[in-house]
């Protein structure tokens, strides 16, 4: 995979937690560069961590899958792209009181929610020839980080208005790559 599917795969990866990062922007009473720091670091750490793990449980698998493990990667990041697709336009609820500190146990549990897609497609990063999952994993990282990070700042500035359209992005970006996945093996171009 070559820099620039990579870096429009991060930027779909981190559209949940842009959304995420944008709610929790919206209900700092104060902006706090800390707190926004830490905000963008436990998405950008999951984000990061579980494409990684799931490359180690795919390559497990990967030799008794090969002749349709491209149906797999498509469908994982279909499956993903469509769940942000819908949650796009089903999810209204905004329950969330206004704060200045921060919880922890919430933001774990944030963190590894937006990053379950990035399993998904870190299983079906296994089944891609010649993938150097290092590099790919930092650039997930970092740009979760820096768009987590501008999505606190962000929400806490404008609100919620770029929550919908992050998560509409995200979802067809996953779905296109997923797209373009096929297309190579099967030969389409």
């Amino acid at each position: 995979m070559t820099f620039w599917p990579a870096l429009l795969l991060a930027v779909g990866l981190s559209a949940d937690a842009f959304a995420v990062a944008l709610g929790k922007g919206l209900h700092l009473r104060r902006f706090n560069l800390v707190n926004a720091a830490i905000i963008a670091f436990a998405f950008g750490l999951f984000q990061a961590v579980m494409p990684l793990i799931g490359y180690l449980v795919g390559s497990a698998f990967s030799s008794y899958i090969e002749s349709f493990d491209h149906w797999i990667a498509f469908a994982l990041l279909a499956l993903v792209g469509g769940k942000m697709l819908w949650e796009a336009f089903h999810n209204d609820d905004d329950d969330d009181v206004d704060v200045d500190t921060i919880n922890y146990r919430e933001l774990f549990v944030l963190a590894v929610a937006t990053s379950l897609d990035a399993l998904a497609v870190g299983i079906s990063f296994a089944f891609l020839p010649d993938i150097s999952i290092g590099w790919i994993v930092l650039l997930i990282g970092v740009t979760t980080f820096v768009i987590s990070f501008a999505g606190v700042l962000i929400g806490h500035k404008v609100g919620r208005r770029l929550g919908k359209p992050a998560e509409l992005a995200g979802g067809v970006i996953l779905i296109l790559i997923g797209l373009n996945i096929l297309a190579e093996h099967l030969g389409w171009y």
